[in-house]
């Protein structure tokens, strides 16, 4: 008897989802928890994987169709696997075999065309459309299988698809927007038309936490079992100026100010599929360990495509760091309904004068991009001020002051 395979059930803050691969079809074998199917929404890719052993019986929701919450996708047949689906499954295993003994008598085009056969139909249509090689692509999807999105990403690379054109001819190539990356882009353009946003910048001298850093990385590693960066004292350092400032950690809604008694620092990662902001939650109770390791589990789940809808959730504040791709100097956009973003940048050594002497430091420029509608410039500059105090006499924070 068939059953009926729902999508996942999606949160308040998810209106709907877009079906972007079918890694089964109708007829297929499929193992208990293989992934069958991903949705695509504003903010992940969830996975929908078989309940039992057995096989897709129908697709109701084709690749590029809209679903909702609970909505019915397909129907499962559990138990028997059709003869054709074992003779599907035969051949795949014939031809991966034959790929392997072609591969020592140094046939390479064989095995290619047994590593397309390997994938899901929706896949392989797409690097035969586009002639890309299934190993030159780097699988996102579980056990590293190749998604569809895997082949647009590595076909919009320039550097991994050189155009071959002739002398003077101009070449465009169109590429459709991933859900995640329209939705990214409707957000930052409200941000800038819907808010009052002024950005506030100051530089902080990156000496004192380089110095800690060296002295007691080895013993925190030790004793913690995580790397101590630069994030951590940053996170700490924004929840204290929080804190004392708490326009910043608050949101608007309509006409309302809503002021926030916790502290939910978000901290924008770049990933494959396009900006993904996972949040910290509770900073204020956090250590410096649980902050890093915090970050490095995000860091891991945005690599592997593992973030869910939950990690990215609510957040009270936002830290981003150019830094990472160099960038000296630059204005956040908000994450709205936030109200103020922390930019953090590449640490460069500059000449500054200390005591009536020029010393050579690392400096690094912060920015605050704020909405001016709920803080004023004189909380702007002076939340930017403690962070910059808290970073550069560290000791402030575990005393206090």
């Amino acid at each position: 008897m068939a059953t009926e395979i729902k999508a996942p059930v999606f949160p308040e803050s998810v209106a709907d989802g877009t079906i972007a691969t079918w890694h089964k079809q109708p007829g297929e074998a499929v193992a208990r928890d293989e992934v069958i199917c991903d949705i695509e929404t504003d903010k992940v890719v969830l996975e929908v994987v078989a309940p039992a052993d057995g096989t897709i019986a129908q697709i109701i929701k084709n690749e590029g169709d809209t679903v909702l919450s609970s909505e019915v996708i397909a129907h499962f047949e559990a138990g028997a696997v059709s003869g054709a689906a074992q003779t599907q499954a035969v051949q795949s295993e014939e031809k991966v075999e034959q790929a392997s003994s072609q591969t020592q008598a140094g046939n390479a085009p064989i095995v290619e065309r047994a590593q397309v056969a390997d994938q899901a139909p929706a896949v392989r249509k797409a690097l035969t459309e586009t002639g890309i090689a299934a190993s030159d692509v780097a699988g996102s999807g579980r056990g590293g299988r190749i998604t569809k999105e895997d082949v647009a990403n590595h076909q919009a690379k320039p550097a991994a698809q050189p155009l071959s054109v002739a002398v003077g001819e101009r070449v465009e190539k169109r590429v459709p927007m991933t859900r995640l990356r329209k939705r990214v882009a409707e957000r930052l353009l409200a941000a800038t038309q819907e808010t009052a946003m002024l950005t506030t910048f100051n530089e902080v001298n990156m000496k004192p936490i380089m110095e800690m850093r060296a002295q007691y990385k080895d013993a925190f590693e030790k004793r913690h079992g995580a790397r101590l960066g630069f994030m951590s004292f940053f996170v700490k350092a924004a929840t204290e100026a929080l804190k004392r400032y708490p326009a910043v950690n608050a949101s608007i809604d309509g006409d309302d100010i809503v002021y926030h008694g916790f502290y939910d620092i978000g901290v924008a990662v770049s990933s494959e599929r396009g900006l993904v902001v996972p949040v910290l939650r509770d900073t204020d109770r956090m250590n410096y360990a649980e902050v890093e390791n915090g970050i490095r589990d995000y860091a891991y789940k945005a690599r592997d495509g593992k973030l869910g809808i939950e990690d990215m959730t609510g957040g009270t504040f936002t830290i981003t760091n150019g830094g990472t791709f160099g960038s000296l100097l630059s204005t956040p956009i908000l994450n709205t309904p936030q109200t103020a973003i922390l930019g953090m940048h590449k640490i460069q050594e500059r000449p500054m004068a200390v005591n009536g002497q020029v010393e050579i430091l690392p400096m690094m420029y912060l920015a605050l991009s704020y909405d001016h509608r709920l803080i004023d410039g004189k909380e702007a500059v002076g939340f930017l001020v403690t962070i910059k105090e808290l970073l550069e006499e560290p000791a402030r924070l575990i005393l206090d002051l």
